[in-house]
């Protein structure tokens, strides 16, 4: 039971009226694994089944809960076992991947969620037939849905890095913005390559359920950038010292109110807790930016001298207030820097303050990657290789989750603007350096996992 006294009460109403506090996303994990079946329309109907019975009350729960406690959950949410392994036995070709994924449409439409994730492959050492499958139908599967998000772990600092996986998603993203171009390639925004993806990951587009987990979970994922400006404002000037005490009792705070809704959730729909993810989650609304934190700590811009060491600080403050709140924070929890859903980001981008490389070296601390990047159409495959090997290799080598949510716009080139809308935000597009990586990426195989990764 969570004792929560009147003051409490009174700052957590401030900071949600004021400062745009709110639990981003109640997510319920589904194992699917039950429903392997070797005919594909057994298996799409007993994965339809299972879904809308177990997040039948998912919504209307939420709602309540929000009306009840005057918190506001802005995201229902459902994630599915990967469904490279549940497919496996009834599909054969992609195509038959692309029934599963209408499949997980339609029950997340009837049970009311904004999106399911799920329709994930996990080839971090290797990659099988049906594996395979799964990845080349994303393009057509991202293209006939609205709701699924799909993510693929090519990476692990356990294992390396699957450069045959790694080069044949360069050509996936490139294949997917073309199926969506007409909608400025928004399928790329529900696509992510990860490299050490958690299993207990509430937030979009990474979510899935993970093999580890219980049959049905609760996870709830929590957001506050503008409460953390707002108390930052109060100590400018002020010691390291301050500012990090400062962010960490904020972000203790914050977890609080995620823990309450987390367990309320778990009560109400008899589905045991998870975790809380405490992430700094930006939103394209102003005041609602990670970018603004780093300007209240004291730079220009965001992208200025000095950002990845900011960057840093907040990322570590930020979880260790969070443990201190819950003992069950998992997923990412940190700061995200997604660039179209954060106006301080697309500001530092458009004054010429933030590159991809300096957004590459931000992601070695903080907790996601290079996230809801628009690039130019014209962007080669093994360009996007590049990019994601990279970004997979700060997560192999630093041991933390790394992640390249890209956007290549069909027909778009730098320094035109792309409007994705909702929390998707809008986007310049940004360069890419053009030297060729191709004799790289060619090469098969994978990247041997670092010496460090062997501790037993």
């Amino acid at each position: 039971m969570i004792m929560i006294n009147m003051f409490e009460v009174n700052e957590t109403n401030r900071m949600i009226n004021q400062e745009n506090l709110d639990v981003r996303t109640i997510t319920i994990g589904i194992n699917l694994i039950d429903c392997i079946d070797s005919d594909l329309n057994r298996l799409n109907q007993k994965i339809y089944n299972k879904i809308t019975t177990v997040a039948k009350d998912l919504v209307t729960v939420g709602n309540d809960i929000e009306k009840d406690f005057g918190i506001p959950i802005v995201n229902k949410r459902i994630s599915v076992t990967p469904i490279a392994l549940i497919g496996s036995a009834a599909c054969t070709c992609p195509k038959d991947y692309v029934t599963i994924a209408k499949t997980l449409d339609k029950a997340a439409k009837v049970v009311g969620v904004n999106f399911i994730g799920g329709y994930s492959a996990l080839v971090s050492k290797g990659m099988t037939k049906e594996e395979e499958n799964l990845i080349r139908s994303i393009p057509e599967a991202l293209a006939v849905t609205e709701h699924v998000c799909s993510s693929i772990n090519v990476g692990s600092s356990k294992s390396g890095i699957n450069m045959d996986a790694v080069r044949l998603m360069g050509e996936i993203v490139l294949q997917t913005a073309e199926h969506t171009k007409e909608r400025d390639s928004l399928g790329c925004a529900k696509l992510v390559i990860f490299c050490n993806a958690p299993d207990d990951n509430p937030f979009m587009a990474g979510a899935f359920h993970g093999v580890t987990e219980a049959d049905a979970v609760i996870n709830v994922g929590v957001s506050g950038p503008g409460v953390v400006k707002t108390a930052l404002e109060k100590v400018r000037g002020e010691s390291f010292e301050v500012l990090c005490e400062t962010i960490k009792k904020t972000a203790f705070k914050v977890t609080r109110v995620g823990q309450l809704v987390a367990k309320e959730a778990s009560k109400r729909l008899n589905i045991p807790f998870g975790i809380i993810d405490l992430s700094l989650a930006p939103t394209p609304a102003i005041g609602d930016s990670v970018a603004d934190i780093l300007v209240e700590i004291g730079l220009e811009y965001a992208g200025a001298p000095g950002t990845t060491a900011a960057l840093a600080l907040l990322n570590d403050q930020v979880k260790k207030g969070g443990v201190m709140a819950s003992s069950y924070v998992g997923g990412l929890s940190g700061a995200f820097i997604p660039v179209s859903e954060d106006q301080g980001m697309i500001d530092a981008v458009v004054a010429g303050a933030l590159t991809l490389e300096k957004l590459e070296a931000m992601t070695c601390v903080c907790s996601v990657g290079l996230d809801m990047i628009a690039i130019p159409g014209d962007t080669k495959a093994t360009t996007i290789s590049g990019i994601i090997a990279d970004e997979m290799a700060i997560g192999m080598i630093n041991q933390k989750t790394t992640a390249v949510r890209i956007i290549p716009v069909i027909d778009k080139e730098v320094g035109d603007t792309v409007e994705f809308g909702g929390l998707l935000g809008y986007a310049p597009v940004m360069p890419v350096n053009k030297f060729s990586c191709d004799n790289f990426i060619q090469r098969t195989g994978r990247i041997p996992a670092p010496i460090h990764s062997f501790k037993n």
